[in-house]
């Protein structure tokens, strides 16, 4: 009689495998129900609100609690009572807001908000590269906070897509801004902005072909001006003639001589460059400007980041404009916060999304190791300072975000 042969490992192992199964489902993601306060703007003229109404329906649907100082919507029109019936619980003291555990606004903290500041707490602002705010990053680390900068915030496609909208604003407005200046209404010589059959059309000169640029050219270029665009990369220069199309649209490097001689006869110029640390280059000197026509209009938009005019100075939205050599000098940094109503959708749009992924993620920690692209905003994660601008810029010590993400 013949013997059985006795089963392998091997055999074993594939009779389990033909064998029915559990069905392994996937494990979904906590959702973590997450606490938004939102202060009223102190800042100087910050007109805007990081959150409107609809945005605000949005979270509170998805299980969110969003609590928001009285009027902080007031001056992008944005009522009280509008927040309330969005589902929002209107508050009178800064300090329930900062009971919260993100607190969002648009300007950087002021010394009285850092005091009200929890450890750990997350605070998402926009960041301003200036000596003051050395200050005011040594008091949030001593705070323990974790701090993301909206300028600073990347989408999963490498933009930066806050900057990009209020670029675009900038961009626009600053052609409408110069069309005012340009009318008798406001003293200006009475030029109208754009052509008309049998006059010549008036001159456009744009000083940089990032967003702002890109829009502004387009606003000139539909109100029928010439336009002049100025950049020191090829790179951007070509990107930009190809977005604005076959229409005509000279370009060049900035080489001083050049540029003098275009803004000798420019109507308009717009200082448009971005850098992309510390102050912008100054490329138009004083006798540049001295050497433009009488009653033409500068708009300075990069005055935020020191200006690109040598005859620049900060100015305010009710005080905006100054003469010099003739030329009409407007140098209001934070341009959008002119429409605030508008720039607060634009915000509100890009910041909401965020808001409810994080609550879907579980949290910021997990967020932040799902999307690698989400890192660059972080400068603080629970006090220790993880942008190496700051750090170099105000002397502090500060740890590679990456490298602390791997240790968590």
């Amino acid at each position: 009689m013949m013997q059985k042969p006795s089963l392998t490992l091997k055999d074993l192992q594939r009779s389990g495998i033909l064998l029915p199964q559990e069905e392994m489902l996937e494990v979904g993601k906590k959702a973590t129900q997450v606490h938004i306060g939102i202060p009223k703007e102190s800042s100087f003229q910050e007109n805007r609100v990081v959150l409107v109404p609809s945005a605000v329906a949005l979270l509170t649907a998805y299980g969110h609690q969003v609590i928001i100082e009285s009027d902080a919507g007031k001056n992008a029109y944005f009522q009280d009572k509008d927040y309330a019936e969005a589902g929002a619980n209107i508050v009178y003291s800064k300090e329930e807001i900062y009971k919260a555990d993100i607190v969002i606004k648009v300007s950087p903290p002021t010394e009285e908000e850092i005091e009200l500041i929890k450890p750990k707490q997350i605070l998402f602002s926009a960041v301003q590269l200036s000596t003051h705010y050395g200050n005011v990053l040594r008091k949030l680390l001593a705070r323990k906070a974790t701090a993301l900068a909206f300028n600073y915030l990347k989408d999963d496609t490498g933009v930066y897509p806050v900057v990009k909208s209020m670029g675009e604003i900038a961009g626009s407005t600053a052609l409408l801004i110069a069309a005012e200046y340009l009318s008798n209404v406001n003293d200006g010589i009475g030029i109208m902005l754009g052509g008309t059959t049998g006059i010549p059309p008036v001159e456009v000169v744009i000083i940089g072909a990032g967003i702002v640029g890109q829009s502004a050219a387009c606003t000139a270029l539909g109100l029928d001006a010439e336009v002049r665009i100025f950049d020191n990369s090829l790179s951007r220069l070509s990107r930009i003639k190809n977005y604005l199309g076959n229409r005509q649209v000279f370009t060049s490097l900035i080489q001083q001589e050049e540029l003098a001689r275009r803004l000798a006869t420019a109507d308009v110029a717009i200082g448009a460059l971005r850098a992309p640390e510390g102050r912008t280059p100054c490329v138009v000197t004083e006798q540049m400007v001295s050497d433009m026509k009488y009653g033409s209009v500068i708009i300075d938009v990069s005055i935020d980041q020191g200006g690109c005019f040598e005859t620049s100075e900060i100015t305010t939205h009710t005080d905006p404009v100054y003469r010099k050599f003739g030329v009409t000098h407007y140098c209001v940094p934070n341009i959008p916060s002119r429409v605030a109503h508008t720039a607060s959708i634009a915000l509100s749009n890009i910041i909401t999304p965020m808001l409810v992924s994080l609550g879907e993620e579980g949290g910021l920690e997990k967020m932040l190791h799902r999307h690698v692209f989400m890192r660059s905003s972080v400068y603080l994660y629970q006090g220790i300072l993880t942008n190496r601008t700051f750090g170099e810029m105000y002397a502090l010590p500060y740890k590679d975000i990456e490298l602390l993400m791997a240790a968590l």
